[in-house]
């Protein structure tokens, strides 16, 4: 196992659901902290790790705020075309620390690509949500500092946050209900785990 903190200083966790108004997610969902974790090894291929256990703790109180910026929806094929692009509402989060642990061969390339950071090749920005959300710093930790609020399964959880994104349409994406839980214990539960598969 791996225990990493992640510090964003800006982000959008877009809800799946949002179109005109970009809500965020509170807190990113188990499928985009996975996709950075793939992005940190260069891993293009997200079925590598398939199986892979996550649990994700928030660290910080991320202020939330509202700002207007231009969305892309190609109603025209002309790229250029005006109508293809329209002012909206996003909401972003600013200030966002995050504990990742992992296990599973996941957590074992990533303790190698830490110790040996020039074996890996990757190319870009790492971010977390979407590209323009740089990762600030992200580094292994030895312990969770207490009062952090973990994102716990729970089947009347009020947060639905998807584990696995099909990119081609809705139908593959899978969910799961969760809500964010200060523990007593120093002990991590079993349902602070989210194992990323497809099916």
């Amino acid at each position: 196992m791996i225990q990493l903190q992640v510090e964003v200083p800006i982000a959008c966790f877009r809800q799946s659901w949002a179109r005109e108004f970009a809500e965020t997610y509170p807190v990113p969902p188990p499928a985009t902290v996975y996709g950075m974790l793939l992005s940190l090894l260069g891993e293009w291929d997200r079925r590598r790790y398939c199986g892979a256990q996550l649990a994700i703790a928030l660290l910080s109180q991320p202020q939330l705020s509202t700002v207007i910026r231009t969305f892309r929806r190609f109603k025209s094929k002309d790229i250029r075309d005006p109508a293809n692009a329209r002012p909206d509402y996003q909401q972003l989060l600013t200030d966002v620390q995050i504990a990742v642990l992992v296990k599973g061969s996941l957590a074992h390339d990533l303790e190698r690509a830490f110790e040996n950071p020039e074996s890996i090749n990757r190319s870009g920005g790492l971010s977390l949500g979407e590209s323009r959300d740089l990762v600030n710093s992200i580094t292994p930790i030895p312990v969770v500092p207490k009062q952090s609020r973990w994102l716990i399964r729970d089947e009347d959880g009020i947060l639905t946050l998807p584990y696995w994104v099909d990119h081609v349409g809705a139908r593959g994406t899978r969910w799961q209900r969760y809500l964010l839980q200060t523990l007593e214990s120093e002990e991590i539960p079993e349902l602070a785990w989210t194992e990323i598969r497809p099916d």
